[in-house]
């Protein structure tokens, strides 16, 4: 309650609470009162008119419990925000139907896998157990009867109210306490504390002290909060709100030998997170664990204890440094160049330089003859190209509108896109492989075309172009994009699709102002499914996307699905059904065998990836969000928890959506997230469960849920 804030009790006995901006809200609706009084015991009570009790305050808990109240089963104290600000905090202890009390953070779900403290209750005490506080300082837990069932202190001290009060407080910091205050004369007062759930040593084992991506650690009588090496804090004014990368991660620094160059590995010793592992190599060395990790683009923290590694990505949760503990986090930082010793002997370095450079001066003639032999013969075979290139420039000028008859797909000149797309002024979006522009064929009425324009292609895909044109001239379905036509001019690699008016599905579920409905969204999640089942299985050759994700989605006039960008995915032969390959895609929605060596990357990928991509339409949101509550920050975690808790509903929010095919389609994204690609299902039986024609069975949980802190 604010500060300014004031009780009202008016003329027709209703209670309120008015704030200081004169808006009022009832307390006791129930009936109409006429008398409201403040007991010794500070339980402040209302009654009707035959005197009995309508409402009282004890009823309610916050975060106290007074001499005589009692915590009943299914209710919560709340832990305040701070001292000064008595709203409600991080903090919750439930009562719950086990007899048990349990602590945790007030942003999770009731999973033990958040619970910090508990009463330890054995079973056999029945139902309706309640926490219970003596005027002799006894706090105790009691049964349906009233007998006690557990003493959390045995009370037996001074019960004289005028000389001495008792209260237990589930104080800011998530810890259950129990105070004794000893009154003075003239109102002076001072306080002991009887007895606490967790002991000073122990207040880094609260979940959620800290924030994300940062660390609890006790430095005498004070809790602090810290941020590993490579972060900083999110506010530096609230340490406890956690932390964040003090410097920018690129996709394209982790990757194998470029990612080692980059990034170091930083020891934290006795300090550990909540292992929610992806990833984890047993039997290993320290330094073995360091450079797997150091190799992963994923990884960004590594657990290590007792020859186990276990690979972490952000956000870290419930960190804590407990000096007794082996427990060793490697965290991959930013390198930074180290500066030269500087206590070298000068004569040395003299000497090292001038036996190098005779070395260096050998080997500079060796390369400046080469140089030469092949400057010759690259001359030669230059003027020849240039022949070759100037005869094909000629005829494809005379049959400007040539037809490539074999694949049924138009072959155009690079002057011809560029006037297309006005020189490729007007771009429409960009990924991994290049940019894309929008542009009109002239020729064809003004025809609106997509033109992209790939870059950074590697040699081995250069050489296969044409025949991945072909490929793609025969592929034909109502949910992929029309490819229209090529460029193959030079080192210059265009695609031309007919363009989609609607953008890409990224842009309408997360930035449109009208995003699709509950059957918009089912609709388009079928199409999507359709359309990927038809690369695996029904084209002349089986493709793997390898980056199904929202803006590889277009959508058409009517707002259909249609997926983009499987030009150059990675292409299977009739008799091939798997590949080794570098990773590729998008972070956020690869499959964990991208992430491991030699691991064999088949259909299974956009299996994962679709899981990913399903969540996503569902609650019209990323997989990763940082502007959510923390249990929320990674959809598909939040997702499992509340499909386990019969919560399902938050997901959607307010919106009516049919509650049997919401479970439905959680239970299929659950079933293509198995860390085990072989258990993931083909996309065929994706569509029969997502119809109705197969039933979708319970899926087994994630296997980072599985891991207890």
């Amino acid at each position: 309650m604010p500060p300014d804030a004031a009780l009202v009790f008016d003329a027709d006995g209703w209670l309120y609470i008015r704030s200081s901006t004169g808006q009022f809200e009832a307390i006791a609706q129930t009936q109409r009162a006429t008398l409201a009084s403040m007991l010794d015991s500070g339980n402040f009570v209302v009654y009707d008119s035959s005197s009995t009790i309508i409402w009282a305050s004890f009823d309610y808990p916050t975060d106290t419990l007074l001499v005589g109240q009692t915590l009943l089963q299914d209710k919560v104290l709340y832990s305040s925000i701070s001292e000064t600000d008595t709203s409600i905090g991080n903090f919750q202890l439930l009562m719950q139907r086990d007899g048990n009390l349990y602590a945790s953070p007030i942003r999770s779900l009731h999973d033990a896998k958040y619970t910090y403290w508990s009463s330890q209750l054995t079973s056999g005490a029945g139902r309706n157990v309640t926490l219970n506080l003596a005027d002799d300082g006894r706090f105790y837990l009691s049964g349906s009867f009233g007998f006690s069932v557990k003493n959390l202190t045995e009370g037996g001290h001074p019960a004289d109210r005028t000389k001495v009060l008792y209260r237990a407080r589930f104080d800011v910091d998530g810890i259950l306490r129990l105070y004794q205050h000893q009154m003075g004369t003239k109102g002076s007062s001072n306080f002991s504390i009887l007895w606490t759930a967790i002991q000073n040593k122990d207040r880094c084992s609260v979940k959620g002290i800290c924030g994300p991506n940062s660390f609890c650690a006790i430095d005498g009588a004070d809790v602090s909060c810290l941020c590993p090496p490579g972060f900083g804090f999110v506010d530096p004014k609230h340490a406890n709100v956690g932390c964040k990368l003090n410097f920018a991660a690129k996709i394209t620094d982790c990757f194998a030998n470029k990612g080692k160059a980059n990034y170091v590995m930083s020891s934290v010793p006795n300090t550990a997170w909540e292992l929610s592992e992806y990833d984890m190599l047993s039997q290993v060395s320290e330094a073995a664990c360091s450079e797997n990790c150091l190799g992963d683009c994923n990884c960004v923290v590594a657990t290590f204890l007792n020859q186990m590694c276990y690979k972490q990505k952000l956000p870290l949760r419930f960190g804590k440094r407990n000096s007794s503990h082996p427990t060793k986090s490697l965290v991959k930082i930013i390198s930074e160049s180290s500066p030269g010793d500087t206590s070298t002997d000068t004569n040395v370095v003299r000497e090292n330089i001038t036996e190098k450079l005779g070395k260096r001066l050998m080997i500079v003639g060796i390369v400046l003859i080469t140089f030469s032999v092949l400057v010759f013969l690259l001359s030669g075979y230059l003027v020849f190209r240039q022949q070759i290139w100037s005869y094909k420039t000629r005829t494809r000028q005379a049959h400007p509108t040539d037809f490539i008859e074999e694949i049924n797909l138009r072959s155009f000149s690079y002057d011809q896109l560029a006037k297309a797309t006005d020189n490729f002024k007007e771009e429409i979006g960009r990924g991994g492989s290049g940019k894309v522009y929008k542009g009109s064929l002239e020729n064809n009425g003004g025809q609106e075309i997509a033109v992209k324009r790939l870059e950074k292609m590697v040699e081995e895909r250069e050489s296969v172009f044409r025949n991945e044109m072909k490929i793609i001239g025969r592929t034909h379905h109502k949910n992929l994009v029309q490819l229209i036509g090529f460029c193959s001019e030079g080192s210059n690699r265009l695609l031309v699709y007919k363009f989609m008016k609607n953008g890409s599905l990224g842009n309408l579920l997360f930035k449109s102002a009208s995003r699709p409905n509950w059957n918009e969204r089912t609709r388009i999640l079928l199409e999507i499914a359709r359309g990927i089942h038809y690369l695996h299985e029904e084209c002349e050759t089986r493709i793997i996307h390898c980056d199904i994700k929202p803006h590889n989605i277009l959508m058409d006039e009517s707002r259909s699905a249609k997926i983009s960008d499987f030009g150059l995915s990675k292409l299977l032969k009739p008799d091939q059904t798997r590949t080794y390959t570098m990773p590729r895609g998008t972070r956020g929605y690869e499959a964990p065998e991208w992430h491991k060596r030699n691991a064999p990357i088949t259909v299974k990928a956009d299996v994962y990836s679709f899981g990913i991509l399903l969540f996503e339409i569902i609650c019209c949101r990323k997989n990763l969000a940082l502007s959510v509550p923390e249990e929320e920050i990674v959809l598909t975690e939040w997702i499992y928890k509340s499909y386990v808790a019969g919560e399902l509903r938050a997901a959607v929010g307010e919106e009516v959506v049919d509650v049997e095919e919401l479970e439905r389609m959680v239970k299929v994204g659950l079933w293509c997230l198995h860390t085990d690609a072989a258990r993931r299902p083909s996309m065929k039986s994706v569509i029969l469960m997502l119809e109705e024609n197969v039933e979708a069975q319970p899926p087994p949980p994630p296997r980072s849920l599985l891991i207890e802190v």
